[in-house]
This record gives C-alpha cells, structure tokens and sequence, in this order.
C-alpha cells in the first residue's frame, strides 16, 4: 500500500490562516497616522466655528477661511495624485502633514488679528489635507497585501466615524478650558503624529530620466485620468457618488436644519438625525469588514442609493423617529459603498496610477459638494422645499440605479470576479 509523502500531506492540509490586519504594526501606524489627519481635518472647521461663536471672528470671516481651505485642497489633490505616483508616497504624506501642522498655528497666531495671514494659512492647511488624501490612499495598498485590504479600509473608516461621533463633545469640553488659539494649535499637533507616525510602503525604483525628460504635472495627471477611463466601473461609480453627495449631501446641510427649525421646532432632531447618520455609518463598517457579498459593486451601489432616503424622509410631516431610522438607514448604505470602493480601487488600479485616481475621485465626488451647498437654499427658495428634496432622493437613488447597469459594475471589476 503506497504511503502518502510528506509533501502531499502538505499539499491537503488547509492554509494557515492569515492574522489579522489589526495586529499588523504597520497597518497600526498607518492607522494612527490617517485618524489623526482625519481628525485634524474635522476640527478645523469646528474650531473655526467656535471662533465664531466667542466672536473672535465673524460669519463672514468663517465663510472665507473655509472657502480657502477648500480651494488649497482643490489644487492640492491633484498635485498630491502626481506626487504620490511620481515619488514616495510616505514622502508625499510626511511634507504634506508637516504643511498642514506649520499652517494651523500660524492661523491661531492671525486669529482675529490678521485676516490675511489666516486666509493664507487655511490655503496650507487645505493644501496639506489634500494630498495627503491620494497619498495616504496608494500608501494603504502599499502596506496591507491584497486580502486583508477590505478589512483595512473598515478600519480606517471606522476611525473617521468615531472621530465624528466623539469629537464634537469632547471638543467642546476642551474650550470650557483651553482658548480657540489653544484648540489650534492642538489640531497643528494632529497633523504633526499623522505626519511622524506612519511608516514606509514599498520601496520606489528610482526614476532613470532626469528632471528635463520627466513629464510634465499635466501630462502626468492626463494620465491618471486616461488609467481612470480604463475602468468603466469606476467612472460610473464615481458619478453616481458625486451627485448622491452634491444632492443628498446638501440636502443633509441644508435642508435638514431648515426642517428640523421649522416643522418640529426643535433642534434636537437636526442634533439627532446627525447622530444618527454617524451611528449608522459605524454599524456599516463593522459589517462590511466582514462581509463578502457575492456582487460587490451592485451591493455597494445598493448602500450608496440608501442615502436617498434622508431626503425622502424630510419631505413628509412624519414622526421625528421616522427622520432619524432614515438617516442610520443612510449611514449604513454610505459605508456599505465607501469601504468596498476603496478595496476595488486599490485592487483594479495600476499601482503606479493609484493616487492620480484617488485624487480624482477625491476632487470631484468631496470638491463638488460645495457646489450643491451654494445651489440648494436659492433652490429651495425658487421652488420650494419639497420639489428640491423629491429631486434630490430622485437623484440619489437613480444615480446608483444608473451606474449598476455599467457591466463591469456588478463587481467593480474589468473581468468578472473567479467562481
């Protein structure tokens, strides 16, 4: 009777099972590192609006530092695309970072004091948080292999929400102590970890042509954007995702306090219905860290129209509880979508294009919402508040609807997925 080899023992046995990504050191930095710039990236605006509120600046002031750290962050993803694929991008997230943490205590130190200082230095600010954001994307798929990816993307977003969830409290609790200078300067120190703390990604070959032969930011960017149209699933995505969010979006900064002002007379629903969202986006991450739905894209898709039913739900006088089920109804969708967008994208990208595609993304479906802020509330006042928010749930769930029937959505993928 032949006895079975030692190898073909082997060959039968399963496969050892692979650790987690949470206890992977790497990733743990890379995680602290991205929690912090997140968390830097909320409280600026949040500070900001204290500022306000103890009237050490205005309305209009406010407006215009948050328009020019907008406009920093417009120009800056691009760049930061072209500069994550060119050169390291733990480089890219290191200079990136230590801008951003230069910038915020030269805003506390023009607070109130000099409006052109503080405009210039959110210009920085918004320019350090924009490229970082490419970078910190290509750097993810750099530092966790391909099957654990979906996982680490959970992780991050996860962060973001926990952030969002406690930082308003917690914010708040530090300016019954500490100035709005003060706040400042810690959200300098933010940007300061997420600029230290994060490791090295793989290491880049170094360029053979010399700075004359090397191709210039446009052409470079062009193609990012020519890698971007190699993947017809990712265009559809990304302009169901931009309009759900210049329409849903500012339908949730909009129209909601409108609502919640004038049909409830209360702003515990705006307070609550926001909580909501951040609560449902929590549970979405937590469940898609785990699941593996059989047609990835059309699932996310599915999550991502979820957020027509904010406001859907702000068009009827319903119960409060009604509002507030369709917002933790709209979170998990968001996160639904979010988590498997990014794995898909850094699984399907060309490594050297990653970042110049994250930046575009990153530019048209975040850099267009202010464009649907501006244009709701004249909306609204032309046509009224329910006309506005049935074409924004129409569009919210149309727009997914549209992108699902792109063939290569169904599993956000060129080819369809083995088995």
């Amino acid at each position: 009777m032949a006895t079975m080899s030692p190898q073909t023992a082997s060959d039968t046995s399963p496969p050892p099972k692979r650790r987690s990504v949470l206890l992977d050191p790497a990733f743990l930095r890379l995680w602290t590192g991205t929690t912090a710039s997140g968390l830097a990236t909320w409280a600026l605006p949040f500070v900001l609006g204290l500022a306000v509120l103890d009237r050490t600046i205005g309305a209009a002031t406010l407006g215009l530092l948050l328009a020019a750290r907008t406009a920093g962050f417009l120009i800056a993803v691009a760049v930061g695309g072209v500069l994550a694929d060119r050169y390291s991008r733990r480089g890219v997230v290191l200079w990136a970072a230590l801008s951003a943490a230069v910038a915020t205590p030269l805003l506390a130190a023009g607070l109130g004091r000099s409006l052109a200082l503080m405009a210039a230095a959110a210009v920085v600010a918004g320019a350090g948080q924009g490229a970082c954001r490419p970078a910190f994307q290509a750097l993810t798929a750099e530092v966790v292999d391909e099957e654990r990816r979906q996982q680490a993307n959970a992780a991050m977003t996860l962060s973001v929400r926990v952030t969002t969830l406690a930082g308003p409290s917690l914010t708040a609790l530090a300016a019954v102590f500490l100035h709005t200078s003060a706040l400042l300067v810690g959200i300098g120190l933010l940007w300061l970890a997420a600029a230290l703390v994060p490791g090295r990604g793989k290491p880049k070959a170094t360029p053979s042509e010399t700075p004359a032969q090397r191709p210039s930011f446009g052409r470079d960017f062009a193609e990012g954007l020519r890698e971007a149209r190699r993947h017809p699933w990712f265009l559809a995505g990304l302009g169901a995702l931009t309009a759900v969010i210049a329409t849903g979006y500012s339908a949730t900064g909009v129209a909601l306090p409108l609502v919640s002002r004038d049909r409830y007379d209360t702003e515990v629903v705006l307070a609550a219905a926001m909580t909501a969202y951040t609560v449902g986006a929590l549970a979405g991450a937590l469940v898609i860290g785990r699941w593996r739905p059989a047609s990835p894209g059309w699932a996310a898709l599915a999550g991502l129209a979820c957020y027509g039913f904010a406001p859907l739900s702000l068009m009827f006088p319903v119960h409060p509880a009604v509002v507030i089920a369709a917002y933790v109804v709209a979170g998990i969708g968001i996160e639904l979508f979010n988590v498997p967008w990014f794995t898909a994208t850094q699984r399907e990208v060309a490594p050297d294009k990653l970042a110049r595609v994250s930046s575009l993304d990153f530019m048209l479906s975040y850099g267009l919402a202010p464009v649907g802020l501006a244009l709701i509330a004249p909306a609204i006042d032309a046509f009224g508040t329910g006309p506005v928010l049935a074409g924004c749930a129409l569009i919210c769930f149309l727009g997914p609807a549209a992108a699902a029937l792109t063939p290569s959505a169904r599993h956000f993928a060129r080819t369809p997925a083995a088995g």
